[in-house]
């Protein structure tokens, strides 16, 4: 099923719009991540698109069709919740087999595809059991074969790992995108979790104070986001950001900070002396001077995660980190050396937070 969202508009008092004209499409089939901070409108989104919600303003479509007016039971849609919602006095097969059971299925039926549900989710062999007997990953596939059972058009997420521990993140990761993939059923996934977001969505809806600021794939996010919020809040550990100005020149511009000064490409006019921020992703920086940009840094930190090391140092007024071998192991107070190349420098006008190149 293919959802849009026209205009939609919700408040919650007359002074303050939750959300604000959003309009959004998601194609059929595809999973789509509504991810932002704490307080960014994207639950209030999905519990529109679920009917919970009612919008102020702006249209709600099921293929083409408008479901402003259609109640929630009616919009045949799927719900897996951040807490799981179980019924701890029934076993893992009638929790599954609930809400055919509410839609007046027959007995015999109804346990026949709650057990293939539960096949799906690999609960096969707990089917007798209570959810108090299971683990927080079986509690949540539980959950998943129980919106799946009903074969709805729509899957929504909210937080569906957030209650998880690290390992088990991963595993539901897989376990969800592989039943989407496989069921074809078009999914909106509510997260504030940028990882999560980018392993599992098709597509991703970057929301901030009710507004999308970028709804694009996953890469084009990381690789082209297209404002200084989008670029803070996708990659681990976050993007650098360099203050300084630009001076431009017939093909190129110089960028400097203090007495740090760096030649970089340009395809937008730039204003002479234009604040800008130079954002630069720490996996693309690299200690010697094999790069375009070459620089100087004064050590921090230095954290030894197993697989590198995660530096954090000083540029003039600015802070970055970055990532080296993990056999190397700065001291705090030592000066390094490193270089990134042009291509992988992103800049950002400092007041408006819009992309320059």
């Amino acid at each position: 099923m293919k959802i849009e969202l026209r205009n939609v508009s919700k408040a919650f008092n007359k002074n303050t719009n939750t959300i604000k004209n959003l309009d959004l499409m998601i194609p059929e089939g595809e999973l789509v991540a509504l991810l932002g901070p704490s307080g960014c409108g994207k639950s209030t989104t999905m519990l529109m698109i679920a009917g919970i919600i009612k919008p102020n303003a702006g249209t709600i479509l099921f293929d083409d069709e408008p479901v402003n007016d259609v109640e929630t039971k009616d919009r045949n849609i799927g719900m897996v919740f951040q807490s799981y919602a179980l019924y701890p006095h029934m076993t893992v097969l009638d929790n599954i087999a609930f809400p055919l059971k509410q839609m007046k299925v027959p007995k015999e039926e109804r346990y026949q595809r709650a057990r293939e549900a539960a096949k799906r989710v690999h609960l096969e062999s707990f089917l007798d059991r209570k959810p108090s007997e299971l683990s927080g990953g079986q509690q949540q596939r539980v959950a998943l074969a129980r919106a799946i059972v009903k074969e709805p058009r729509v899957l929504l997420l909210d937080e569906p790992l957030s209650n998880l521990d690290a390992r088990l993140k991963i595993e539901m990761r897989e376990e969800i995108r592989r039943l989407q993939k496989e069921l074809g059923i078009t999914t909106i996934m509510v997260t504030h979790d940028q990882e999560e977001a980018m392993t599992m969505a098709d597509r991703i809806a970057v929301m901030k104070e009710g507004n999308i600021v970028q709804y694009s794939t996953p890469m084009d996010l990381y690789q082209k986001p297209e404002n200084f919020f989008v670029a803070q809040f996708i990659g681990t550990p976050p993007m650098n950001f360099i203050e300084g100005i630009v001076v431009p020149n017939e093909n190129s511009c110089e960028f400097k900070m203090g007495e740090t000064m760096f030649t970089l490409p340009i395809d937008v006019p730039i204003q002479d002396k234009t604040s800008v921020s130079l954002g630069i992703r720490p996996h693309e920086i690299h200690v010697g001077s094999e790069g375009d940009l070459q620089f100087k840094v004064q050590v921090l930190l230095a954290e030894p995660l197993g697989h590198a090391t995660l530096v954090s140092a000083q540029i003039e007024q600015s802070y970055i980190r970055f990532m080296i071998p993990p056999q190397l192991m700065p001291e705090a107070g030592s000066i390094l050396y490193l270089s990134v190349k042009k291509e992988s420098v992103h800049l950002f006008d400092a007041k408006t937070g819009e992309r320059l190149v």
